[in-house]
């Protein structure tokens, strides 16, 4: 969530920087119900300073030995049951419009950093790096992961859509151990790396979704409980940050590192016919995600580590990628600075995004109400929280299940993860 005085203060700024993403918005209202709200609490407490002054007034009066029956008294009295009337209808219209002002500023999505390039959409992404070209398969008769998978039997689509529907998977044999052997992979080089692993719920309520931006803006990409304030979680982003929301951690328990493997469900509203087959956008898949609660100065720094902790899986299994800075364009809703790992894969000619790194600075943190308070000096402030995909453990899978095929049909399991599955091929 923007600040508030942010918006007052440098509403030109922020409008431009907001005019620099997809989509339209408009802070004008905003700053107008900012104004009312302003101005009517200013009256509101010029009345409610009245009222303390009369009260203060008549019981001096009383106590110098006026009767309380006097009429001087009694005006003041009058004077002070207007004042408290007037007070009344004030509260409760001050209170609709701070409610309103938030719901408007709710919807805003973050403001893009200083070093996210300008662009309308992907296509302005800046590329930061590649890696692994050495790689890349020379075999030019590679097939989709989904057919290598499905001649290997370890992937069936057909048996998954007769019990759920399209965009659902069923991993079989070898292939829910290539999984598995991935997510422990994953959750073992992050646990190395400093991060604590947490196993949160997979079902969190409308607060929870809203302290990370999800909601409001976002209902119809989620699966919401007919009968419960429950969703269940497109990411691990949300329950995990969620674990200290309204909270106010102490500075030298900073940064705080936390990795989570889950499932995650997303109904892909919008992207129908796009990538209905394989593992590349399910409804549901499983994912290995950081998430960092570090002090303000330090966010950006965060950042680049984040992405070097993703990176990190990608080089162990030797899978060839790129590092991408996404423009304004196609920034997401709650991060200032994205950067996308997209990992090569050979069927499509393509490097398609396998994780994305964010930092949010104090957006998510406004809405969830976390803050941090440094030994010995006065106040609070709200901690920068940073979120990344380390890695989508399915469309890991699919890359491996390309650049690893051999052209007798079977596919190399990837060295690192040989002592997993007890075998070194598929």
């Amino acid at each position: 969530m923007l600040d508030i005085k942010q918006i007052r203060e440098n509403p030109q700024l922020v409008q431009e920087r907001l005019n620099s993403r997809s989509g339209k918005y408009d802070i004008e209202p905003i700053l107008q119900l900012d104004r009312q709200q302003r101005e009517l609490e200013g009256t509101r407490s010029q009345l409610q300073a009245r009222s303390n002054e009369i009260g203060k007034i008549v019981g001096q009066k009383i106590k110098s030995g006026i009767d309380p029956q006097d009429p001087e008294i009694q005006a003041l009295r009058d004077e002070g049951n207007s004042v408290k009337a007037t007070l009344s209808q004030l509260e409760p219209q001050e209170k609709e419009l701070k409610a309103e002002i938030a719901q408007l500023v709710l919807a805003l999505p973050n403001l893009p950093s200083d070093s996210t390039p300008l662009g309308k959409n992907e296509e302005d992404n800046v590329e930061v790096r590649r890696w692994g070209d050495e790689y890349i398969p020379q075999n030019a008769n590679i097939l989709p992961h989904w057919e290598i998978g499905e001649k290997l039997g370890i992937l069936n689509v057909e048996r998954a859509v007769k019990v759920a529907q399209s965009r659902f998977v069923t991993l079989i044999g070898a292939g829910a151990a290539l999984e598995r052997a991935l997510i422990q992979f994953m959750l073992s080089l992050h646990t190395q790396a400093g991060y604590v692993e947490v196993s949160p719920p997979l079902l969190v309520n409308t607060e929870s979704l809203t302290a990370t931006g999800q909601l409001p803006k976002f209902a119809e990409e989620s699966f919401k409980c007919a009968d419960d304030d429950l969703w269940l979680i497109p990411t691990a982003e949300v329950p995990v940050t969620n674990l200290y929301r309204g909270e106010i951690l102490a500075a030298e328990d900073l940064p705080i590192y936390h990795c989570a493997f889950t499932p995650c469900f997303r109904r892909e509203a919008g992207s129908y016919g796009r990538d209905m087959r394989g593992l590349i956008r399910l409804h549901q898949f499983n994912k290995v995600e950081m998430v960092k609660f570090v002090e303000p100065s330090t966010s950006f720094d965060e950042l680049e580590k984040l992405v070097g902790n993703a990176e990190a899986i990608l080089q162990a299994l030797q899978l060839p990628y790129r590092v991408v800075n996404l423009s304004t364009g196609d920034l997401g809703f709650a991060s200032t600075k994205t950067y996308d790992l997209e990992v090569w894969l050979p069927s499509s000619g393509k490097y398609r995004e396998i994780s994305s790194c964010s930092n949010t600075i104090d957006f998510q943190a406004r809405r969830a109400d976390i803050r941090f308070k440094e030994a010995g000096k006065k106040g609070t402030q709200f901690v920068h929280t940073l979120n990344g995909s380390g890695l989508a453990v399915g469309r890991t899978m699919a890359a491996i299940l390309e650049n690893y095929q051999q052209s007798d049909g079977t596919v190399r399991i990837p060295e690192v993860l040989q002592p997993y599955l007890g075998r070194e091929v598929l």
